[in-house]
């Protein structure tokens, strides 16, 4: 057979008609080796496409990998060939749009175990892949089922704790990269790339599709589709304009060594030590004033002009209200203490 894409075998859970509603992978393969997906595809009598394999296919296939030097990944099958939940393995031969929950699952594991970085794994049509599903403190159910499992738990004395409505569960019930921090798990969503000596404080939100190079602190928004190169820093309040909320194909990133100041806001893509005055929110169409080394206006320029620029500082004159860009000579450095995670 040809080389896969990805593969991938772990549990999830079902709704009452035997529909998916999530699925753990704990360990997914990108662009694994031929010998590996031979064994796979013979192992489980397919070649691409999702399964939910047998008793019989699970232990031919741990037999298979422990024989071909596969040990860490024979042992994963073993664990899961004792599973009293629902297991699928997912062999994917080209990098497609999601059309199930399994599929979708599996590109967002991949997002967050680091395999591929933001805009790095085709994501087309996974709203429309996954179920939106309640997620709760005896894990997650079906939105349509849910008010019988309230009232069940209800008359057990044990009553059900909805701690959100989504299509995407917090990354950290999936994986837990190495290296960061997170303040508040929830506000980090499945499908977020984190990189290490990342710092995600209380304020801070990391969307699908979206990530940071690591180091970094993020005390802002990080949209969806939004990557933040190594040492930039998203101040308090701010927040990035994604390709979900108005960016058109533009695709909105940070640099290197950017700073975007508390309560700004970002919609044109940065190049590298680029700074962003607080307060200040900068759109594709923001007319901006150039200022030269004399702190002279040179002329005017819409801020798409400027997308992917370096060294720029962005302000506004607390005169005239101009939003106003001259050179930045000065870059951000982060504390190298607060970006270590022992």
């Amino acid at each position: 057979m040809s080389n896969l894409y990805s593969f991938a075998i772990g549990v999830g859970s079902k709704n009452s008609k035997g529909e998916w509603l999530e699925v753990f992978y704990p360990a997914p393969l990108l662009n694994p080796e031929q010998t590996l997906g031979d064994i796979v595809a013979l192992s489980l009598g397919i070649e691409s496409g999702e399964i939910e394999p047998s008793t019989e296919q699970l232990a031919a296939l741990q037999s298979a990998l422990n024989h071909n030097g596969y040990s860490e990944l024979a042992k994963t099958i073993e664990q899961l060939a004792t599973s009293s939940r629902p297991v699928v393995a997912v062999l994917m031969t080209d990098d497609l749009p999601p059309t199930s929950v399994p599929q979708g699952y599996l590109k967002l594991h991949l997002l967050s175990h680091r395999l591929v970085k933001p805009h790095g794994t085709d994501l087309t049509g996974v709203f429309g892949a996954l179920k939106n599903v309640a997620w709760t403190s005896e894990g997650p159910i079906d939105i349509e089922e849910l008010p019988d499992r309230q009232l069940a738990a209800r008359m057990a004395g044990q009553p059900l704790t909805v701690n959100c409505v989504d299509k995407f569960p917090k990354m950290v019930d999936y994986v837990v990269p190495n290296g960061v921090r997170i303040a508040d798990t929830s506000r980090v969503r499945l499908g977020a790339y984190v990189g290490e000596g990342t710092t995600v404080m209380h304020e801070g939100f990391i969307n699908f599709n979206a990530g940071t190079e690591g180091p970094n602190m993020i005390e802002g928004r990080v949209s969806a589709g939004v990557f933040c190169g190594a040492g930039t820093d998203v101040g308090g309040g701010a927040s990035i304009m994604g390709t979900l909320s108005g960016g058109g194909n533009m695709v909105i990133a940070m640099g290197e060594k950017c700073l975007l100041g508390a309560n700004a806001g970002l919609g044109i893509p940065l190049g590298d030590r680029c700074t962003l005055e607080s307060g200040l929110y900068i759109t594709a169409g923001t007319i901006v004033t150039m200022l030269d080394d004399q702190k002279q206006a040179t002329g005017k320029m819409k801020a798409r002009e400027l997308a992917g620029k370096s060294d720029l500082l962005f302000r506004r004159n607390s005169v005239t209200g101009t939003v106003e860009c001259l050179t930045n000579k000065s870059a951000v450095e982060l504390n190298a203490e607060l970006h270590t995670s022992n």
